[in-house]
Parts: structure tokens; C-alpha cells; sequence
């Protein structure tokens, strides 16, 4: 167990030292540790969901809320979910060594790109298990090594994660410290981690808004930031009723303790008559509180069974993580774009419109790392485009941009291939 800045350091060391073993292996070793780790999360379901319970009690007895203890916790469904985004990781390409952008200039040059490793990469995450195996696979496929240092209140269930992780790759022939876990959960080796640029290429945060801004503003390596969302989801004047409704749903409902989740509805004043109601009344069905402006009200008041509340200012720009969403009658496109230009959070914005033009209005204004036109912002997810997994869903532009796979793990080197050329 860690419990020293130094034996810190003396992680970096070691990761630093396997990563450049890791990033020489082929790809069919990483595929093999890959479908190592799978098997291991499937053969150990039952130590697995053991320590996730120790997790789940001490987090109930700190009081953390539903929303939160969702987050934590590993279902045998979960487990099968994680094991198959593993395998899916190792189905995917292997980025390491591809050679693009190649090109010969006029002096005969060959001049072009290769694709490698960024090194080691740190991560500093709380409550989700699950971005143990996550971060462990996408890193060790794209030839990185990594650092990890999980929140006290999944303790038990990282530590058997990364336990296993580290003995399924050692089996595959790569040195077990490409994965390695800060056991210790003294928040004081946060701030020595982010301290450790020496060892640690990037770092990715995850968390809330606080503790992403305390890593942004304390670290001295890059870091990439995001997973802060809040979500909104347009109903246009021309949004068919049922597809409004079923998008609606599914992005507030679904699991709303997620980034992706809606926060707040916006509803033309053209529709609001029929959609808005129509909405309310299925989100009834799972208790949804509906916090709406003064027109939203009038209109959802005189109906049975709602959760209603007059919104705050501060609801409109809040990631609510909950059964809680803001409503806001608008009257044009522009008010809806002006809304969401005010209070997003640059994740995952939706419109829903059978008007072309009104759609491409929304695709190149909203500024976000994903935008949907009639589909749910519940599928921003790496898994869902194709990604295997990610490592986070960055809300920043540099160097990447919404859910981060494979390609945003590596860098490239430019290599010239010539035959005697010299510059005059």
C-alpha cells in the first residue's frame, strides 16, 4: 500500500520504465492481456460484487446520496458490461505504428506521420469502479502505461480490480507495473501526483466541477478536463410528439446519475401545448421534479401527479445528476441557442426537428463536443461510438474533444525517409 509521497514517485519510476516494455509489444500480446482481463472480471464475479458491497455499506454510512452510490455500484449486468467493452477494445485497430499523412515533396523527401504512445497516463477519479478496468484496457492497447488513484469510497472494489488487471497482463507477458493502483486513499498523494511531470505525460480527472478545477489548477503536466455535463434537449416546432417524448425520456430516465444525462428541456412555445405535457406526464411515471419557468408552470399546474417547482436561476446551468430537470418555454431557435450558448457545459446538446435547415443550424452553432440531432444525448458514451470504452469525455479542445478512445491516447512522430538529400 502506498502511504508515502515517495513511494509514489517510486510508482512513476516504475510505470515510466514499463510503459517504454509496453510500448514495444505487438499487438497480439495486448490483445491476450486484454482478453485476460475480461475473463478475469467474469471468473471473479463473486469477490468482485463482495468488495463492491463493502464500498456501497461505508458509502451509505457516509451519507453519500443515491445518485452518487449509483455510481458506485457494480451489478453482476455491470460486470458483464465491463468484461465485453474489454473484448471490444481488443477487436479494435491497434493505433501504435500506423503510418499516415505520408507524402514525397519535390526534393524527392518522404515526409509523414507515425502514430506512438503518449508515455504514462495518470488518472485521478471518483466514485466509478469501472474507470479502473476502463482506463487500464484503453491504456494498455494503446501502449501506455497508467497510474491510477481511485476515491476512498470504492477502495474495496479498486483495489481487487486493479489486483486483477495487473496479474492478467502479467500473464500476457507485460510487466505488471503498466497498471498501478494508488491504494492509499490520503488525499495528500493527490497533490503529489499531480506534482509527478516527470513521470506523468497527461492527466485525466474525474469528478465534479470542484475537483476537476483542483486538478486543472494544480497539476504540472497536461491535463485533459471534462465529464461535467450539463445537458440540454430542444424540442423544436416541428419535433414529431413521440420521438420528443421518447428522446426526452430516455435521456432524463434512463440512468440519470450519468454526465449524459438531460438536465434541462427546452420546448418551443408552438408545441408546448401538446409536447410539453406529453413529456411530463411520462416522466411522471418515475418521479421526475420538474423545475420550470413562470410559462412552463402555468401550463403543467392545472395536471394530476406532477412534481412541480418554479425554477431558480441557478437550475438552469446545473447538472443535476438525478430524477430533477429544468423546463424553459422558449419562443424561436436563437432564444434555444442563446439558452444553451448561456448554460451548457460543452458535453452533449439535442435537438429534436423534422426541419433540415433548423438542424443544421443547430449541428454548426451549439458548441459542444457532441450534438445530436433526434437521438438521445444518453449516447454519448465511448462504448456506444464505437470506442470499446473511454478514459473520460473531454468538454475541453485540446488535444481532444467528447469521448476519448484509442487515437486520443497516442501522439505521433514525423519520420523522413530519404536517400542522401541535404539542405542548402
Amino acid at each position: 500500500m502506498i502511504t508515502t509521497t515517495e513511494s509514489i514517485v517510486s510508482q512513476g519510476r516504475r510505470a515510466r520504465r514499463a510503459g517504454k516494455a509496453l510500448a514495444h509489444c505487438s499487438t497480439a500480446q495486448k490483445d491476450r492481456a486484454l482478453q485476460n482481463i475480461a475473463d478475469a472480471l467474469l471468473d471473479n464475479q463473486p469477490a468482485i460484487l463482495a468488495a463492491n458491497e463493502l464500498d456501497i455499506e461505508a458509502s451509505r454510512e457516509m451519507g453519500l446520496s443515491d445518485s452518487l452510490l449509483d455510481r458506485i455500484l457494480i451489478t453482476g449486468a455491470r460486470l458483464e458490461s465491463m468484461a465485453a467493452d474489454v473484448r471490444s477494445i481488443a477487436m479494435l485497430p491497434d493505433p501504435v505504428g500506423q503510418v499516415f499523412d505520408m507524402h514525397t515533396r519535390p526534393n524527392g523527401l518522404q515526409v509523414g506521420k507515425k502514430r506512438v504512445p503518449l508515455g504514462v497516463v495518470g488518472s485521478i477519479y471518483e466514485n466509478r469502479p469501472n474507470v479502473t478496468i476502463d482506463i487500464s484496457a484503453l491504456c494498455l492497447k494503446s501502449g501506455n502505461a497508467c497510474i491510477l488513484r481511485g476515491g476512498k469510497e470504492a477502495v474495496n472494489s479498486n483495489r481487487l480490480l486493479a489486483r486483477l488487471v495487473q496479474e492478467a497482463i502479467e500473464d500476457a507477458g507485460i510487466p505488471r507495473d503498466a497498471v498501478q493502483l494508488v491504494g492509499d486513499t490520503d488525499r495528500r498523494l493527490v497533490s503529489a501526483m499531480l506534482q509527478m511531470n516527470d513521470y506523468i505525460d497527461l492527466m485525466i480527472p474525474r469528478g465534479g466541477a470542484g475537483f476537476i478545477r483542483f486538478v486543472s489548477e494544480n497539476a504540472t503536466m497536461p491535463v485533459v478536463a471534462g465529464g461535467v455535463g450539463v445537458c440540454h434537449t430542444y424540442l423544436d416546432r416541428t419535433a414529431s410528439l413521440d420521438m420528443a417524448v421518447d428522446i426526452a425520456n430516455n435521456a432524463k430516465t434512463q440512468r440519470p446519475t450519468v454526465c449524459n444525462a438531460l438536465d434541462t428541456l427546452l420546448v418551443h412555445a408552438e408545441i408546448a401545448a401538446t409536447h410539453l405535457p406529453a413529456v411530463a406526464r411520462k416522466w411522471s411515471e418515475v418521479g421526475v421534479e420538474m423545475r420550470c419557468d413562470e410559462r412552463a408552470m402555468s401550463l403543467l399546474a392545472p395536471l394530476d401527479g406532477l412534481k412541480l417547482k418554479l425554477a431558480e436561476p441557478e437550475d438552469y446551468g446545473t447538472e443535476f445528476l438525478s430524477l430533477v430537470a429544468g423546463v424553459k418555454i422558449v419562443d424561436s431557435l436563437d432564444e434555444a441557442l442563446e439558452h444553451v450558448d448561456a448554460h451548457g457545459s460543452g458535453h452533449s446538446e439535442a435537438i429534436v426537428t423534422e426541419d433540415y435547415s433548423t438542424a443544421t443550424r443547430f449541428l454548426e452553432e451549439v458548441d459542444a463536443a457532441a450534438v445530436f440531432v433526434n437521438a438521445s444525448t444518453y449516447f454519448c458514451d465511448g462504448a456506444q461510438f464505437g470506442l470499446g470504452a473511454e478514459v473520460g469525455i473531454s468538454t475541453q479542445k485540446f488535444h481532444a474533444r467528447g469521448p476519448m478512445g484509442l487515437q486520443e491516447l497516442t501522439s505521433y512522430k514525423w519520420i523522413i525517409l530519404g536517400s542522401g538529400q541535404i539542405r542548402t
